[in-house]
């Protein structure tokens, strides 16, 4: 075989096998020839009598099989927008021009009565209504930063099970595989590692597809979910909302201004307290990054195909591989998530009712109505668990609602807010559970502090009087 590199491109080496085909397979060797006995298997397989183009055609995906590319890692954004899109484009909602202003109009009345319950403010949010694609386009970056950990811990789980059956004792048989003794193994693993990157990557960049795609099928706002999924504009999407409405004895346009202060609400709260957001995308992301991989499901799988059948190891890897039972550092980042997404929402629905129950009769009823479907999820949100291990749920909902009802109670609309100044001030799930004991001691705190503000308001004063006396005493004596 040549290995001189001016041979040109597409001709034959020395050992006649197409010279690109034969740099690809030496390059799987280690940069080694290949042993005589392999040339000639590929030799009776017709490569050397096969068209130009069909060779290249090969070449290129043997090329693309194991070499790094752009995209080896992770959920490929690109592709799953466009799965996703193209599985909501035939039960997309065309929007009139009615519906784009409605948005615009309830964001706006929304904004006036938040105005008057909360000192939290976003003053450059507006409204926007988004069709199911727009939605998937504008969410799908936040939704793969969420998955990127389980797809790298399946890559990982996978390269140790090829690696393990390639080079431990249960290591293929050479001849069964049609290939003599001569092929370094151990290499070919190493090579592999770009494609097995890239086929975990395929893997969950259909899932995370399927999953985004049923969630922009049933989502009724931009971050109904809890999660900042965008960060710069109040958004509806008029036609999950008009589906939503059909079952409810509410009018249109008063579900409409519901959901458009709740979502108000919550973009307020995610723009004026900017550490939530992340605090609540950190959970999650550690609760995927700690999930377990099944390796004796993957090792089952791996030993089931031909590991020349890259088709065959895609198609049997397309099965559940998450272990279920979640470790102790992913049940402390649920603990939190969970709670997280609880305070959030509880103040979410607090204001909201506080907004608009003297301007919506319908107040009780909506609240009520969207905090069931908030509890109880439906099968889109269960698609995404079944893809993260877990469900966007604020469980505890009415312990967070209650909690901010009664701290407003007890210390105001302004002491209400005050408790997101900072994530150590911020109630924890062991105040969830002590909801009075939490309002006493943030009006304790509230009380010291003023407390403390008055006494050095009065020391400050009572300095100023003093030097005041001591200047007007040295000027008597001096005009004396």
């Amino acid at each position: 075989m040549s290995n001189d590199p001016s041979t040109p491109s597409g001709s034959s080496g020395d050992d006649g096998l197409p010279e690109d085909l034969a740099r690809v397979f030496r390059d799987l060797n280690g940069g080694r020839d290949l042993p005589p006995e392999v040339v000639d298997q590929l030799k009776a397989l017709g490569i050397t009598d096969a068209d130009p183009a069909q060779v290249a055609a090969m070449t290129s995906q043997i090329q693309a099989m194991f070499a790094p590319g752009a995209q080896a890692k992770g959920v490929d954004v690109t592709k799953a927008t466009s799965a996703a899109r193209e599985a909501v484009t035939e039960s997309d909602h065309a929007m009139g021009e009615r519906e784009l202003g409605l948005v615009e109009q309830a964001t706006r009345l929304a904004a006036l009565w938040l105005d008057q319950v909360t000192s939290l403010e976003a003053p450059a949010l507006t409204g926007r209504a988004l069709s199911r694609q727009e939605w998937v386009e504008a969410t799908m970056p936040v939704w793969a930063s969420l998955v990127d950990p389980i797809a790298d811990g399946l890559a990982a789980a996978i390269r140790d099970s090829f690696t393990s059956r390639m080079n431990g004792p249960g290591a293929p048989d050479l001849q069964a595989l049609g290939m003599p003794p001569g092929m370094d193994l151990s290499m070919l693993s190493q090579q592999m590692a770009p494609f097995v990157d890239r086929m975990a990557s395929t893997l969950i960049t259909g899932q995370t597809a399927q999953a985004v795609g049923a969630l922009a099928s049933d989502t009724l706002t931009a971050t109904e979910a809890g999660v900042p999924l965008v960060t710069d504009v109040v958004a509806l999407l008029p036609g999950n909302v008009a589906g939503f409405a059909d079952g409810l004895d509410v009018d249109l346009d008063e579900v409409w201004l519901h959901l458009a202060t709740r979502e108000s609400a919550r973009m307020r709260l995610f723009t004026a307290v900017p550490w939530l957001g992340p605090q609540i995308l950190a959970a999650v992301q550690a609760y995927a990054r700690g999930i377990a991989i099944d390796t004796d499901a993957i090792d089952a799988a791996v030993r089931e195909v031909d590991p020349s059948d890259p088709g065959a190891i895609q198609e049997a890897l397309t099965g559940g591989f998450l272990n279920p039972t979640p470790s102790p550092a992913q049940r402390s980042a649920l603990t939190q998530l969970e709670t997280w997404l609880a305070l959030a929402e509880g103040w979410v629905e607090h204001v909201s009712v506080q907004a608009t129950k003297n301007q919506l009769p319908t107040t009780s009823a909506m609240t009520e109505t969207i905090r069931r479907r908030r509890a109880t999820g439906g099968p889109a949100e269960k698609t995404f668990a079944g893809l993260v291990g877990l469900e966007l749920r604020p469980r505890r909902l009415r312990d967070a609602a209650s909690l901010f009802a009664a701290l407003e109670e007890r210390v105001g609309a302004q002491g209400r807010d005050g408790v997101w100044a900072h994530p150590d001030v911020a109630p924890s799930a062991a105040d969830l559970d002590d909801v009075l004991g939490f309002v006493e001691r943030t009006a304790a705190g509230e009380s010291s502090a003023s407390e403390d503000l008055d006494a050095a308001l009065e020391s400050i004063l009572r300095e100023a009087d003093e030097r005041g006396d001591s200047s007007g005493g040295d000027e008597d004596d001096s005009e004396r």
